[in-house]
């Protein structure tokens, strides 16, 4: 099946692991995927795989600039966006053991996650919204995690932002509905998921 002929679709954080397999599920069913990732080299290097179906371009979620550069030159190219994929988002634990936990979690590694896991989900729904707003479709999907709906003692910034994720989800979808726009939003919410970069991964 072709369920996404003729659809554009974005995918944040597609250099590796969950984004790529999404970027790579959404062109098996026809779609125009812009494979987005901080590591432009790693975008880049999913898209040749992907084929001609598949354009890489640099984006850092947390800034509202890269989002305008990268949705204006994707509305440029392809002249509209049914999908986004907010998949974009880090644990804290990339560079190695810290402490995440409700007491001994500094304000900076507190931020940092939530700049990333949320701000970034804020902002790609923010620009998705506004981009779609012109057909008055599309679909936005926020890639949350089980972790926000339970908790994790020892990684209290990444279950908060996951947490927010899911309730913003919401709250887009129901602003969606109040404009009368069929702009789908939802949040999806998997366990851990075993990748090369677990550490970033991890749902």
């Amino acid at each position: 099946m072709a369920r996404l002929a003729g659809k554009t679709c974005l995918v944040t954080g597609a250099g590796r692991g969950i984004g790529a397999a999404i970027a790579a599920a959404f062109v098996d069913e026809g779609a125009q995927v812009w494979v987005t990732d901080l590591d432009g080299a790693s975008a880049a290097a999913v898209a040749a795989d992907l084929g001609k179906a598949a354009r890489a371009a640099t984006l850092d979620v947390r800034e509202e600039a890269a989002w305008d550069a990268v949705l204006a030159e994707l509305l440029a190219a392809e002249g509209h966006l049914d999908v986004l994929v907010n998949n974009a988002g880090i644990t804290g634990f990339e560079s190695g053991a810290v402490a995440h936990d409700p007491e001994h979690a500094s304000l900076a590694d507190w931020h940092a996650v939530h700049a990333t896991s949320l701000d970034g989900v804020f902002l790609g729904c923010r620009a998705a919204i506004r981009a779609m707003r012109p057909a008055g479709h599309g679909s936005i999907i926020n890639i949350s995690s089980r972790s926000g709906m339970v908790g994790i003692p020892a990684a209290a910034a990444y279950a908060s932002s996951k947490a927010a994720v899911r309730n913003h989800s919401k709250t887009v979808a129901l602003f969606c509905a109040a404009q009368g726009l069929a702009i789908r939003c939802n949040s999806i919410h998997p366990a851990a998921v075993l990748t090369p970069h677990v550490g970033t991964d991890a749902r």
